[in-house]
């Protein structure tokens, strides 16, 4: 067991870090969209479009890129979903439309909706300016708090609408986990930023940066300076470990890692271990660990405390990590965290069994992992200090977090709230219709 930290940036070289960043997955030439559209079916009663949580016409926007209507194509998807781009990058379309693709048997592959639907909407964005239009001024003031996938959809259909929005955020930039918690190479190129760039061009939205609830104003406030309010704050905190030494040098949230890298302007600058584990079992572990492996670890392994069906991350992201060199220990916890000089030197792990409820249980045999770099992807929390301000009001919660009804309504009037803040599945594309769902609930209560 080494007893000192070897964590350093530069293990690459600028143009080695630079390649192994770029776009993981290219865009469809021109050629192959209009040859993989032709493999659509278009079926009536189509099974992507129920798999979709935004509901787009999946068989329609690829009939148009079929017959070369691009711009077509994309409003079909854009009007279902604004951020038919990102979701084109994100989504895990192996479980949602390709998954349920008719195609996909033991003998073919399902049709690549997620790249066709990307081939759509990067043309728009490229070629023409936002083709949807702010409606006649209601007059009518919304407050969206967090300018996420679920807030900005939501300011969007209210500009729509004719509603004046402004979007309070607490970070310098919008976006939210598009900008701030995906693998640099699902979402490259300063995309988040263009697409939300893209986005507000409708106009009727003001952002407003630098500004947290709790801290800058609170509840209480919105409700009475505005018509009405719709909270996508997200998850602001992260799960411990629950042992000693977490702030040991070396260990740090998996969910910081992927900021940080994101933000670099040169990635080959961010510091990494040469023996990193990843404790954790979803898409965050994954993206923390093959990020990892691509500035330059040598020795880079997930351990997680079940086995690989219970992994809330999907075979895809699973098989995406051991592609790029990532180990996957499963049916392990964290039982101690070993060190040196203030640094972490190891973990040892507690071999693990699921018991009857499908819990994991510690069988008493150990194993120790050494590791100069210890990153926490075990979960994030949502944390309602925030809402709580002079304590007059109170959101009612479900699961740890805000309960809203099938509107997006909160227990308290004139607050509505979506995304990972609320229960339900924690997706970008699940997000932005819950976005779309509040603001048509908040135009019909503002307009009725």
């Amino acid at each position: 067991m080494s007893d000192t930290a070897d964590i350093a940036a530069a293990r690459l070289s600028p143009d080695q870090v630079a390649a192994n960043f770029a776009d993981a997955h290219p865009p469809l030439s021109p050629h192959e969209a209009v040859v993989e559209a032709s493999r659509c079916y278009f079926c009536y009663d189509a099974p992507c479009m129920e798999a979709c949580p935004t509901g787009i016409d999946i068989p329609g926007f690829i009939r148009k890129i079929a017959t070369g209507n691009l711009r077509g194509s994309a409003l079909t998807i854009l009007e279902a979903n604004i951020f038919g781009g990102s979701c084109a990058r994100v989504c895990p379309t192996e479980i949602l439309c390709e998954g349920a693709c008719v195609r996909m048997t033991e003998e073919e592959r399902p049709v690549r909706i997620g790249a066709l639907q990307r081939r759509a909407t990067d043309w728009l964005m490229a070629n023409a300016a936002t083709p949807f239009t702010r409606g006649a001024p209601t007059g009518r003031r919304i407050a969206v708090v967090g300018a996420g996938p679920a807030g900005l959809a939501c300011a969007h259909r209210l500009a729509r609408h004719g509603h004046d929005v402004t979007v309070f955020e607490a970070l310098p930039k919008p976006g939210g986990l598009n900008e701030y918690g995906i693998a640099a190479y699902k979402v490259a190129d300063e995309f988040a930023q263009r697409e939300v760039a893209w986005l507000l061009a409708i106009g009727g939205i003001t952002l407003r940066h630098g500004q947290a609830l709790g801290r800058d104003f609170d509840l209480a406030t919105l409700r009475r300076d505005f018509d009405a309010v719709f909270l996508g704050i997200g998850l602001a905190g992260t799960r411990a470990l629950g042992l000693t030494g977490e702030a040991l040098g070396g260990v740090r949230d998996a969910v910081d890692f992927i900021a940080e890298l994101r933000q670099a302007t040169d990635k080959s600058r961010v510091a990494i271990g040469r023996r990193v584990v990843v404790i954790g079992g979803g898409n965050t572990a994954i993206d923390a660990a093959t990020q990892s492996r691509r500035l330059g670890a040598e020795d880079v392994t997930i351990v997680y405390r079940r086995g690989p069906p219970e992994m809330s991350a999907t075979h895809h992201e699973q098989e995406w990590a051991q592609t790029n060199g990532v180990r996957i220990r499963h049916h392990a916890a964290p039982h101690r965290l070993i060190a040196a000089g203030g640094h972490v030197t190891g973990v040892e792990f507690m071999r693990t069994r699921l018991d009857a409820a499908g819990r994991a249980a510690p069988t008493g045999e150990t194993f120790t992992l050494p590791a100069d770099m210890v990153l926490k992807a075990v979960g994030q929390v949502f944390v309602p200090d925030p809402l709580r301000g002079d304590g007059t009001l109170a959101l009612a919660l479900e699961d740890g977090r805000i309960a809203v009804d099938a509107d997006r309504r909160t227990s308290v009037p004139g607050v509505y709230a979506g995304g990972d803040c609320t229960t339900g599945v924690d997706l970008t594309v699940a997000a932005v219709q819950d976005g779309k769902i509040a603001a048509e609930a908040i135009h019909r209560q503002l307009m009725a």
